[in-house]
């Protein structure tokens, strides 16, 4: 799929007042016509970067609107004791107050239980999740609750022994091992830019607090899997799932559960976790429709 031109873009910021404490939003703009909310996955390098060429695809059609979460991107990072309370107000503040009307939305990965949950409000019109995820890293690949690595979570917190493991987990070579593993399916897009640009990322100040909150699964925002699944029974609105063909087992055994609900609309792509990044083409050639429908 390609595009005859790129669309303009604008770089926006959104100051959520959190308790008294102004908390500064990125996010972007592309086109200008109907908007359609672009919410990237949770994790170490999530920004809204990732989503770029999907949002730069969609845009001659829509206005995509790709924010970086606080504690992630360019947005603040001040170090919180983050858990899945600030991102439910967050996403419900930041949508009221930006949207007039209900939008569609594209959740990738661990946003996918935010959007759901927020979308019993009846602010979306319509919800795609792509590779849908609701158990962090940790929990996942262990079989045990988040509460299991809480000592983990505070050790990455601490001053001086958290910022050393933090260099050892965000290192370059780290970094490849996972994209490898679980996030990109074709090495050759692994080059040293690629990884030296998602590096970038993890060296902004405060950068360690949120992401360590999510891989230790901090950030899940249900505790079982059922109370996942409840959220679609019955359904807030129209909603696709793109299932990411090579994703994990487990991961992939969550995005199938989800597949088996009535009315929920099925799309395969051969892809993994960071689907919507590295396979944004198909990804967009899949929502159009439904989309525009």
């Amino acid at each position: 799929m390609t595009t005859t031109s790129l669309p303009s873009s604008s770089l926006r910021e959104y100051f959520w007042n959190r308790q008294g404490q102004p908390i500064r939003v990125v996010y972007e703009t592309f086109g200008d016509k109907t908007p359609v909310l672009l919410l990237p996955a949770f994790s170490t390098v999530s920004t809204r970067g990732e989503m770029q060429p999907l949002a730069e695809l969609l845009a001659n059609q829509f206005q995509t609107v790709a924010l970086d979460w606080p504690g992630f991107g360019e947005s603040d990072r001040p170090p919180l004791n983050y858990q899945p309370s600030i991102y439910h107000q967050f996403l419900q503040y930041f949508v009221t107050n930006v949207f007039n009307t209900p939008v569609a939305v594209i959740a990738a990965g661990h946003a996918a239980g935010y959007a759901m949950q927020l979308a019993q409000k009846g602010v979306f019109s319509k919800i795609v999740l792509v590779a849908p995820t609701w158990r962090g890293p940790l929990p996942t690949m262990m079989g045990k609750p988040p509460e299991t690595f809480s000592m983990v979570r505070e050790a990455v917190r601490s001053p001086i022994l958290g910022q050393f493991l933090y260099k050892l987990n965000t290192a370059p070579s780290f970094l490849r091992w996972m994209y490898r593993r679980h996030v990109y399916t074709d090495e050759t897009k692994l080059t040293p830019d690629f990884i030296g640009q998602k590096w970038e990322i993890t060296q902004k100040s405060g950068a360690r607090f949120a992401p360590v909150a999510f891989v230790t699964g901090g950030l899940d925002p249900f505790l079982n899997q059922s109370d996942f699944l409840a959220q679609f029974q019955p359904l807030p609105a129209p909603t696709m799932v793109i299932i990411a063909e090579q994703a994990p087992p487990k991961s992939k055994g969550e995005m199938e559960a989800l597949a088996a609900l009535p009315g929920v609309q099925t799309h395969r792509i051969s892809g993994s976790l960071g689907l919507h990044e590295e396979h944004a083409d198909a990804v967009a050639e899949a929502v159009l429709p439904f989309l525009t429908l």
